[in-house]
């Protein structure tokens, strides 16, 4: 932990500081309860405890999603909202502590993203900014968001689908990482849907000629999305799985088929174009095959809106600070994780960031705010945020550099000191960033007007829609 920031400029950090261990542990307490999107429970049940004893007033169920909650906190003023998210992902069971694959239980899930300090170091700057505000006297309002599901889950859009950020002037969240600065705005929208084909199950050897196989159907899909790869932009992504092959008989013609595909791209507008590519090939299999499709979207979020005042800011408060602190025994351990590591995984790490390859084993610098962006982009649901909400993330080292994301390595480094330290750390960027948009009228203004101008000429189109589960 950095003792050296000049108090009397940020004195939100000291009330960081007296409340980080609680946080810690709540950390460490979801890190052993990892649960699936939409069914975080447990970590739901210890936020909102979390939320009553710090004196929050507390909102369950938020846009009827159970596990969606938030605690509110202040009087009059700005609404700031500082988002959380505490979902698991499937299959990356995991010991703690230990620089070897030793699933607690097999197949079981695991916080191979952080989300288990990703929430807890946002309920700390909540605490901290309620607790400066009343301090000093101040109007304003903090507000914890707790959001499932990010994982897939598209959480925060049916939020925004459902207004709970309709009153929200600031929405500030992290993201522990291998490296700290602030998380450059660029993500891909994305959608989530299933497509299930309908045909007409026959003996596939007395009668084939009766039968309609949804499955060739949903080969048909894949075959004609694959040769559209080459005809849309190099930018975009587009994923699929078959959740349901029609059964394990393969002497029925199969009568009901499922594939799901994720279709991602650079901007909303260039998606739903891919999006309704997609739908036709769809379409086109279903009759190749005298099939029907039937079409539901699960998810989907837009891509992030870049907010230049609000990042400038977050990054003087990063640099301000300097470093979460890692000490010999925190660098002894993130050398056993990297010792599981390629060389490529490494060199990865830094490219994605635009870095030069270093010989970091915790990377204890903040990387500079303008940087070369890498050809890695992925999705997230604080993108769908951003464009009702003037928005700001920062990604700041809680693990060994080259941990892959959504890794065995990740959830083993989960619950260590040097996770902690990035807690504590984060926590003091978002309430340090919480501090200068209530003591700076100028920069909630230029944050606004940033928005406006790129709203006034894009279109926003909540990638969650009506009928949307």
């Amino acid at each position: 932990m950095n003792k050296s920031m000049p108090k009397n400029k940020k004195p939100v950090w000291d009330y960081v500081e007296s409340h980080e261990t609680k946080f810690h542990d709540l950390s460490d307490r979801i890190w052993e309860h990892p649960e699936l999107n939409y069914q975080e429970f447990f970590a739901a049940a210890e936020f909102r405890r979390a939320l009553n004893a710090a004196g929050f007033s507390v909102t369950e169920s938020v846009g009827g999603i159970s596990t969606a909650l938030f605690g509110e906190a202040g009087e009059g003023g700005l609404v700031i909202a500082v988002l959380g998210e505490y979902d698991a992902l499937p299959g990356l069971s995991q010991h703690a502590g230990f620089a070897g694959e030793c699933p607690i239980s097999s197949g079981g899930a695991g916080h191979g993203c952080g989300h288990n300090m990703l929430g807890s170091a946002s309920l700390l700057a909540a605490v901290a900014i309620k607790e400066w505000l009343a301090e000093a006297k101040l109007p304003g309002r903090v507000r914890f968001y707790g959001c499932p599901a990010e994982e897939t889950g598209s959480g925060k859009s049916f939020l925004v689908a459902a207004g709970a950020f309709d009153d929200v002037d600031v929405a500030i969240s992290w993201h522990p990482s291998a490296f700290t600065g602030v998380w450059r705005a660029v993500s891909l929208a994305c959608v989530e849907i299933d497509f299930t084909f309908h045909g007409r199950a026959a003996h596939a050897a007395v009668e084939p000629h009766l039968g309609r196989s949804a499955l060739d159907a949903v080969e048909l899909m894949n075959v004609g999305v694959n040769y559209m790869r080459e005809h849309m932009p190099s930018s975009a992504r587009v994923h699929y799985a078959i959740i349901d092959g029609g059964g394990i008989a393969p002497n029925v013609v199969q009568a009901r088929a499922t594939v799901r595909y994720l279709v991602r791209a650079l901007t909303l507008d260039e998606m739903w174009s891919l999006v309704e590519r997609v739908k036709k090939i769809a379409e086109g299999a279903a009759l190749m095959s005298e099939t029907s499709v039937e079409v539901v979207q699960h998810s989907g979020e837009a891509n992030l809106v870049a907010n230049p005042p609000l990042e400038q800011a977050m990054h003087a408060n990063l640099m301000q600070l300097g470093s979460p602190g890692f000490d010999e025994a925190d660098k002894k351990f993130a050398a056993e994780i990297q010792k599981t590591l390629t060389p490529e995984d490494i060199r990865s790490a830094y490219g994605r960031y635009g870095l030069s390859t270093g010989s970091d084993i915790l990377y204890e610098d903040v990387y500079p705010l303008e940087r070369p962006q890498s050809g890695a982009v992925g999705s997230t649901d604080v993108g769908t945020v951003s464009w009702v909400v003037p928005t700001v993330q920062c990604l700041v080292a809680s693990y060994a550099v080259g941990t892959p994301g959504h890794s065995w390595q990740l959830v083993a480094q989960g619950t260590s000191p040097a996770s902690h330290k990035g807690i504590t750390f984060a926590a003091k960027a978002m309430a340090g960033l919480a501090y200068d948009v209530i003591s700076d009228p100028e920069l909630l203004l230029s944050a606004r007007d940033t928005l406006e101008r790129f709203r006034s000429e894009n279109t926003f189109r909540n990638p969650i829609e009506p009928g949307d589960r």
